[in-house]
């Protein structure tokens, strides 16, 4: 065995939860510890002060229960949780997720993922993430509200501007971030920035909702071009309908790719000659409607293929836009096998440990989304900026903006990545974000 793996082992062994219970939480602990546990046992004040060992306890977890009226004017009662992971380099700052799946397991990894992606964006940003197993399908427009007003009644307390700026994630977007500042505002009495993804009428940023999925293609182009090569007539399949997916399909288009999927979970809308910017909208449409894409418009000469996946149509570039561990180790054979050049992660930890050491020994570029799917936190941190300068930027200006973080990101991966000509962007992001992070933690003292 090896020091690193020597290393990582005995951390792992001595982690402050039950790890049956938190395997999402374990999964991301150990790829960070793989790459940082070394960096941090060089150096003397990083190793002193048990950087890592703290960062994987989250500074507070609140949990609460949220009881609210159904249209039958029956009580539902959810769980409701945030993960306030890091507060050393700035406010905390994450999504919000509604969706049966939430636990406090996901939340935490996703929490802890947070830090260090906020890290890598230069700007003054902690790590935080939150939300609720309430499940919108097939909800009124008047429920979701009373849920979200009875979720911020418990959630209020512990955010504001300078403390924590929660955002949308999952089924959490301008709608509920309305219904959730509303009455965040009515609560605390006051004004401010305490939620990013608002609406432009009422301090929201221009580029927010395209922010992710672009800054995942600006991130990819600098990448690419290290391969001296670019998205111009690339196959692309990415995974998802939703914000990201379709936005990271519409800049790929720009750049002259070819987008030949998209996906949801029963299936895959493909076209072989590449979607057209019409049929990514007609998708961006039927999502908002509640929707399914299982049946394309003729005029867009796409196909739905229940239970396929993109991966299966030998893309040159993958984006998996969609959620966490959603393409395992034989999606990952797919795409070695189909010829792949190149994966970057929209979603946030989308690959499996067997997918991830797949594409690490068939020596595929391999982008991990705390890098390449910063550009929507990037563009809340300017949010932030907007509303505490009470002055708000064009779209042109926030995209510019937006463009050089992702540009800042790269440089600062590709330093820590770098091995000859080749990059390791996940070694690279990680110790990248780690040691802003440690930095901080060790000049603010024992806390």
């Amino acid at each position: 065995m090896n020091r690193r793996d020597a290393l990582t082992h005995a951390f792992l062994s001595d982690l402050p939860f039950d790890t049956d219970s938190h395997p999402n939480l374990v999964q991301a602990v150990e790829d960070i510890a793989r790459a940082v546990l070394t960096v941090e046992k060089n150096n003397a004040d990083f190793a002193a002060a048990r950087v890592l060992r703290r960062l994987v306890d989250p500074d507070q977890i609140v949990s609460f229960r949220v009881a609210w009226e159904d249209a039958n004017g029956e009580v539902q009662v959810n769980r409701g949780w945030r993960v306030q992971g890091s507060q050393a380099i700035g406010p905390y700052k994450g999504g919000l997720r509604f969706h049966p799946s939430v636990n406090e397991d996901i939340l935490r990894f996703l929490a802890f993922e947070q830090c260090f992606k906020n890290a890598l964006t230069g700007l003054p940003l902690g790590g935080a993430k939150g939300g609720s197993d309430f499940d919108p399908t097939g909800r009124s427009e008047a429920e979701i509200m009373r849920f979200c007003q009875a979720f911020m009644r418990k959630l209020a307390p512990f955010i504001g501007p300078d403390r924590d700026v929660p955002a949308g994630d999952i089924n959490v977007g301008p709608r509920e971030i309305g219904y959730l500042f509303g009455a965040w505002r009515e609560q605390a009495g006051i004004y401010g920035g305490a939620l990013t993804g608002k609406g432009l009428s009422y301090g929201g940023s221009e580029m927010r909702v395209e922010a992710t999925g672009f800054g995942v293609v600006y991130f990819t182009q600098h990448a690419l071009a290290e391969q001296n090569t670019s998205f111009d007539g690339k196959r692309v399949a990415i995974s998802g309908k939703g914000n990201v997916a379709t936005h990271a399909a519409i800049k790929a288009i720009d750049l002259g790719a070819r987008v030949v999927a998209l996906s949801d979970t029963s299936g895959a809308l493909i076209c072989e000659d590449g979607l057209s910017h019409d049929a990514v909208q007609w998708v961006q449409a039927q999502k908002a409607q509640g929707a399914g894409i299982d049946t394309p418009p003729a005029a867009y000469c796409a196909t739905f293929k229940p239970g396929a996946t993109p991966w299966d149509t030998e893309p040159d570039i993958a984006l998996p836009c969609a959620t966490q561990n959603e393409l395992d180790g034989d999606m990952a054979q797919t795409l070695i096998d189909g010829g792949c050049l190149c994966l970057a992660e929209g979603a946030n930890m989308p690959l499996t440990d067997d997918a991830a050491t797949a594409l690490r020994e068939a020596d595929i570029l391999h982008i991990p989304g705390k890098a390449a799917n910063a550009g929507g936190v990037a563009v809340s941190g300017l949010e932030m900026s907007q509303n505490s300068h009470r002055r708000f930027m064009d779209a042109d200006t926030v995209d510019s903006a937006l463009q050089s973080i992702m540009t800042d990101i790269h440089t600062r991966v590709a330093e820590e990545g770098r091995n000859g000509d080749r990059i390791d962007y996940v070694t690279g992001a990680n110790i990248a974000g780690y040691r802003r992070l440690a930095k901080a933690i060790v000049a603010q003292g024992i806390l």
